[in-house]
Order: C-alpha cells, then sequence, then structure tokens
C-alpha cells in the first residue's frame, strides 16, 4: 500500500523486537511522523500495530527515534492483552493515525480529561487479518470517547477501503446494521481488557454511545493540529521523539542517512 514497508530487527516477543517503517526509496522513516494522515480525500492512512485475534500489544514507541513499533513493557514485563470471553485478544486490526497526538495539555470539552499522549487509536473492522507494520487506508465510520485512568483515549472505527464490502460501509449506523452486535462487543472489550490486570473497569464519555463520522473526523483533524504544534516544537512533548525525515517546518528533521544511522546504532 502506497510504497511503504517494514523491516523487522530481532525476534518477536522479546524485549529487543522492533518493526521499523521505510518509504518507497527504501529509507527508513517514523510511521508517526513521516507517514502522511491523509491517503486520499476523506480517506486516512492506519499504521497496524496489532493483528486482530492477536494478544501481544504491539505499539509505536513514541519516545524512541524514528518511533519504531515495539511491544509494550509494564513492570519489566512485555505486555499482552488477556482473552476475555468470548474473544480472542483484539477483535479488529489494531493500530494508530500517523501525524495525530493527543495532547496530555489539553483538556478535552467532550470528556473532561486530558489526552493520553499517543497518536489516535483506530480499530479496523474488515475482513482481512493485517499485518502488523502494515499501512493501509481507511474510511472513517465513528468514534468511542473511551476514559483510560483518566485520560482521553479515543477510538476511532474504521474500515479497510480495499475491504470488499468498504463501499457498503459510510458511517457508524451502517455497522450497527451490517456487523450486528460488534459495536457492543467493542464497548465490552474496552471496558473489560485491563481487569484481568487487576485495574478497574474503563469509562466512556457520551454514555458509551459511538459519535458518527463527521464527528470522528473533527476529532481527527484537532489531534493533527496538536501534533502539527509538537513536530514544531510550539509545544513541549515532554520525551516524545520527533525526529522525522519530511516534516519541512520541523526543528527535528533529518536526512535519511542520519535516519539509517538512528536505525543502525
Amino acid at each position: 500500500m502506497s510504497g511503504f514497508s517494514s523491516e523487522e530487527r530481532a525476534a518477536p516477543f522479546t524485549f529487543e523486537y522492533r518493526v521499523f517503517l521505510k518509504n518507497e526509496k527504501g529509507q527508513y522513516i517514523s510511521p508517526f511522523h513521516d507517514i502522511p494522515i491523509y491517503a486520499d480525500k476523506d480517506v486516512f492512512h492506519m499504521v497496524v500495530e496489532v493483528p486482530r485475534w492477536s494478544n501481544a500489544k504491539m505499539e509505536i514507541a513514541t519516545k524512541d527515534p524514528l518511533n519504531p513499533i515495539k511491544q509494550d513493557v509494564k513492570k519489566g514485563k512485555l505486555r499482552y492483552v488477556a482473552n476475555l470471553f468470548p474473544y480472542k485478544g483484539y477483535i479488529w486490526n489494531y493500530g494508530a493515525i500517523p501525524q495525530t497526538w493527543e495532547d496530555p495539555g489539553h483538556n478535552d470539552q467532550h470528556t473532561g480529561c486530558c489526552g493520553d499522549n499517543d497518536p489516535i487509536d483506530v480499530c479496523e473492522i474488515g475482513s482481512k487479518v493485517c499485518a502488523r507494520g502494515e499501512i493501509i487506508a481507511v474510511k472513517v465510520l465513528g468514534i468511542l470517547a473511551m476514559i483510560d485512568e483518566g485520560e482521553t483515549d479515543w477510538k476511532v472505527i474504521a474500515i479497510n477501503v480495499d475491504d470488499p464490502d468498504a463501499a457498503n460501509y459510510n458511517d457508524i449506523n451502517d455497522v450497527k446494521r451490517l456487523k450486528p452486535g460488534y459495536l457492543e462487543a467493542t464497548v465490552d472489550w474496552f471496558r473489560r481488557y485491563k481487569v484481568p490486570d487487576g485495574k478497574p473497569e474503563n469509562q466512556f464519555a457520551f454514555n458509551a454511545e459511538f459519535k458518527d463520522k463527521d464527528f470522528a473526523i473533527d476529532i481527527i483533524k484537532s489531534t493533527h493540529d496538536y501534533w502539527r504544534a509538537l513536530v514544531t516544537k510550539k509545544i513541549d512533548g515532554k520525551g516524545i521523539s520527533c525526529i522525522n525525515t519530511t516534516v519541512s517546518e520541523s526543528p527535528f528533521k533529518c536526512d535519511p542517512d542520519a535516519a539509517k544511522a538512528i536505525v543502525d546504532a
């Protein structure tokens, strides 16, 4: 898709494991900063972090140079999500929209909580199980306002534009109609997925109701504005690595040779 490719370093499910992203020239890039937010008009790029049905909590490493995908670590252990009956692992392809950022210094008017310091999350509901590090183009259908340990953590619902049924999905009501129970399962999953780790259930704004496509796109655009302020140093990222190879107005921009040196190091 779009000429992007990925390169794995070290064995999966180890502390050293990394997935680096490359552009069409085979040069290393940041999946956080260098992949454009838009794939086409009203179509967004998505970085797949976790393939559907898998359990390892992989994520864009926001504080590492060039932001490779790696497995999250909590209390010195590699992190996995439990199988929540009746589900197996993640119940969608899970990932993030590049060039977005939920600002921890911004109190969200809808949730009353500040952002979670990550790119905005996406649940892709198509039929294909995607690969870790794959870049796909998605149609946004709606959004869920989750509050995770006091932080705003939006969950975008989207579908791969290459899905055979993509033409039938244009808003959140299409998901309710064509995949009955899927949105309810999504809320149930997000509510309970940390409970096996001894954490409380997650909460939601809007009484856990999904907002529509237009609302979702407005939220995504606002997180894109916060990302731009971050990468142009108008906001202190407090440890986030903003090294990139494409954002011309960014003081963190580097050339491809410097990016390769980072990966090789």
